[in-house]
């Protein structure tokens, strides 16, 4: 994750805003979508976690309405500090959160992979996944054989998560954006990967490569195990515009939410995360609190 550029876009800044946010929704805490509890990626705030403040960033987190957080590894260097899952399990839930998911690097899944199911078990986690498969690849282009070995090696990992209890899933990121052989490597891979053992998690900053949401989760039933939230404008920018790329928190894009999570039951998602700048998050929090999905 923290060698994808996409993700170098996500800068954590000042928590000052929550209050204004809050006082303008008047305070008060309306129904989750899905009726599951509002979720925070944590890698945007990796710094916060870098520095040693676990405690304030989920204090924070929790003021804002979130109950639930996604973590990133100790494979990631600014996570390095949470080791100790038991220690790191203790300081969530002591402010009311739970971690039923978290990021691993792909290179702790292939060589780790057991101490990495043993630190999952200490947070108390049910997921596992890892942002991209990684897959070599030439001017956005693999190669078939590249995407069946890397989809074999993933469900061999699956399998060994799920014979511990834990549901492996896969993020999408450049690999699984590409084409191979004239289609999209993350259709080929919803194909290859043993639904049985890999469940995916749909990223909505991807739309604009992978595709909608709603055709996936209705083509692929129970597929998908979570979603990571950013806004997304799929309008054509106005003439003479720049190509530059906006932060949208959700609600302020122009993406039907409603549309998106009611069709997210159909693809069988638990969990749905913000993963977005602090002031984006409390921004999007805010929205998600007054869906009644």
């Amino acid at each position: 994750m923290p060698k994808i550029s996409r993700r170098d876009f996500f800068q954590s800044t000042a928590a000052g805003s929550a209050a204004a946010i809050l006082s303008t929704a008047g305070g008060r805490l309306q129904a989750n979508p899905l009726g599951i509890p509002i979720g925070s990626q944590t890698y945007p705030h990796r710094q916060r976690i870098k520095d040693g403040d676990l405690a304030g960033l989920c204090k924070d987190m929790a003021a804002l309405g979130i109950g639930n957080v996604e973590l990133c590894s100790p494979g990631y260097g600014e996570f390095a500090g949470l080791t100790d899952g038991k220690q790191t399990r203790r300081i969530i839930e002591d402010h009311g959160l739970k971690c039923p998911s978290a990021h691993f690097t792909l290179a702790e899944l292939r060589n780790k992979q057991e101490q990495a199911i043993a630190w999952a078990h200490d947070i108390g986690m049910s997921q596992m996944g890892t942002a991209s498969l990684n897959g070599h690849v030439d001017n956005g282009v693999a190669t078939m054989d590249v995407v069946k070995h890397t989809a074999d090696e993933y469900n061999k990992i699956g399998e060994a998560a799920a014979k511990a209890g834990l549901v492996q899933f896969l993020h999408d990121e450049r690999f699984e954006m590409s084409r191979v052989e004239g289609r999209l490597v993350y259709e080929v891979l919803l194909e290859l990967l043993d639904p049985k053992l890999v469940k995916m998690q749909f990223q909505m900053s991807a739309m604009p490569a992978v595709g909608d949401p709603v055709m996936y989760f209705g083509k692929y039933p129970g597929r998908f195990l979570s979603m990571h939230l950013q806004g997304v404008d799929r309008n054509p920018p106005a003439p003479g515009a720049g190509r530059g790329v906006a932060a949208l928190a959700v609600g302020s894009d122009s993406l039907d939410w409603p549309r998106i999570f009611s069709a997210a039951k159909n693809g069988g998602v638990k969990n749905y995360f913000v993963e977005q700048s602090w002031d984006l998050t409390v921004q999007s929090v805010a929205y998600l609190k007054t869906l009644n999905v």
